[in-house]
């Protein structure tokens, strides 16, 4: 079955901008997306986000701008299943982490940086779309979960 995600609401919270495949502005508050399954996902509707204990951009919560991005999440696992999180994120101070190796790939938090982001199409992610890396789970509002449709949904056979 194919589903489509979509989002229920256009209208964004005063305050907060959308997607642009430009650098988040420091001190800007953002709309993001957490791909998970439905089951972590009420989890963390429940208790908040947690840090992850590592990844490409070491600990923090692991976000993307982009919807399409965050609907392929958990990798592997049945888009049936999957649900995103939509937030708001107050980025604070952030920094581009825009190839491998960068010198402060994993240790941004530790010279002050509160957000790291990843570019679209710099060689980073498979997918070529950006990715944020927030420290502060305290910095992340949940606005609301979205569900995958089945595409019959909308209207598409």
């Amino acid at each position: 079955m194919q589903y489509e995600w979509a989002e229920d609401d256009f209208d964004l919270p005063a305050g907060l901008s959308r997607l642009g495949h430009d650098e988040p502005v420091s001190g800007r508050k953002y709309v993001m997306y957490h791909g998970t399954t439905r089951q972590n996902a009420e989890a963390i509707l429940t208790s908040g986000f947690r840090q992850s204990a590592d990844g490409m951009l070491g600990r923090g919560v692991y976000l993307s701008r982009d919807l399409k991005k965050a609907s392929c999440y958990p990798i592997g696992h049945p888009e049936s299943d999957r649900a995103v999180i939509k937030v708001s994120v107050d980025v604070g101070k952030v920094i581009a982490i825009n190839r491998q190796n960068h010198p402060y790939q994993k240790t941004w938090h530790d010279l002050g940086y509160d957000t790291a982001w990843v570019p679209p199409n710099c060689g980073m992610v498979r997918s070529g779309l950006e990715e944020d890396c927030v420290w502060d789970p305290d910095r992340i509002q949940i606005i609301n979960i979205i569900n995958p449709r089945p595409a019959h949904a909308y209207g598409y056979k």
